[in-house]
């Protein structure tokens, strides 16, 4: 199943999911975005808050890769970091910003979308501050550390009338969008049971998300969100029901207030069990799988930047041609907001995946199977 998605026909691949008002997965037709943007090809700025890690080496050169957007601006509280962005990607003074004057981005027309690249306390404050200064959100998965923080953060884009997408980039990326399209289409018969793992070992030291004030929690924010938004997409259903258990810790002086691994089982309303893990242990794990009446399909490595590959029980192969996770997702969202259309990545489906995180969570401190009423 070799499929090389030339770059031409970008647009019209990565629209080929829509949504459900609880963020659930639906396939529709194809979309030929190019003739929709015809007069509408200015790029529209970004402006990153938060320069680490994964801002530096992810997003910001995946915005020179942009056909729609473009990094305009920064947000940042460490001075010494400006020199080096103003140099690689010329961003004129009057578009460097601090924490003490971020609300003033109200008054800067180069910039359209702000892209919030926080601790994810940090999340639902930068967010509402962005939909009141008028500019349209991508907020990093988890979308916060509460459901009732994102609901605040809807509500305050639903009333600034802007946009508010999460960093779900999987959502672009076509090895994913073959899972769905494989699974959803049932093209190897009813999934009878899904498996899906992410871990790997964690910084020991001075690294945020180890910390619960500023994580909400432990690789279950960081890494299971992928795994849990994965078994959603590729079954295109939601959970019923979650149990979930979390061993000892082995090293008590790092994992102090959060979890250093957990397992939990997802049922599917037809029936189908879930099995999934992750961990910032000593183990590596890296798997997105289905099982089927008729066979299976996955990806493994499922979750990664790039070097993901997918196969298939009757020996078919996945490979697309080389493409950036980040510049796809940018330019879907910019696309999206240009022609007023609604995000496949919306501020509800990271409301669904806080739910779903709680649950598994209150599974997890209570031993007790949790109900999840849609």
């Amino acid at each position: 199943m070799k499929k090389n998605i030339p770059n031409h026909s970008r647009r019209k691949f990565i629209f080929t999911v829509g949504i459900t008002s609880v963020g659930l997965p639906l396939l529709s037709s194809f979309v030929d975005f190019d003739e929709l943007l015809i007069g509408k090809k200015k790029k529209i700025g970004v402006a990153l808050v938060g320069l680490g890690k994964y801002a530096t080496e992810q997003l910001a050169p995946a915005l020179l890769q942009t056909e729609d957007c473009y990094l305009a601006a920064i947000v940042t509280g460490t001075p010494s970091k400006i020199p080096y962005w103003k140099e690689k990607y010329n961003i004129a003074d009057k578009n460097i910003y601090n924490y003490d004057n971020y609300d003033s981005i109200k008054n800067n027309p180069d910039i359209d979308i702000v892209y919030i690249v926080l601790p994810n306390s940090m999340h639902a404050e930068y967010t509402i501050r962005a939909a009141q200064a008028g500019k349209h959100v991508i907020c990093e998965k988890p979308m916060a550390i509460s459901v009732a923080e994102c609901d605040q953060m809807i509500v305050a884009c639903k009333k600034a009338g802007k946009s508010l997408s999460i960093g779900y980039r999987l959502h672009f990326d076509p090895y994913h969008l073959e899972m769905v399209q494989m699974g959803t289409q049932k093209k190897y018969g009813e999934i009878t049971k899904m498996n899906a793992a992410f871990a790997f070992e964690a910084p020991k030291k001075n690294w945020w998300r180890l910390d619960k004030k500023y994580a909400g929690g432990g690789p279950l924010m960081d890494l299971g969100i992928y795994c849990l938004q994965g078994i959603i997409y590729t079954t295109g259903m939601l959970p019923v029901a979650v149990t979930a258990q979390s061993p000892p810790v082995t090293d008590k002086e790092v994992f102090i207030d959060v979890e250093e691994t957990l397992t939990w089982q997802m049922e599917m309303p037809n029936g189908a069990i879930a099995e999934c893990r992750t961990s910032y242990s000593g183990e590596y794990q890296n798997v997105l799988r289905a099982e089927t009446e008729k066979g299976w399909f996955e990806l493994n490595p499922a979750f990664s930047y790039d070097g993901i590959k997918g196969k298939t029980s009757d020996g078919k192969t996945l490979e697309f041609s080389k493409f950036s996770q980040q510049a796809k997702q940018m330019d879907g969202i910019a696309i999206a907001i240009k022609n007023n259309m609604e995000s496949i990545v919306p501020g509800e489906m990271g409301r669904r995946d806080m739910k779903i995180i709680e649950s598994i969570y209150k599974a997890m401190n209570t031993g007790e199977r949790v109900v999840l009423n849609w």
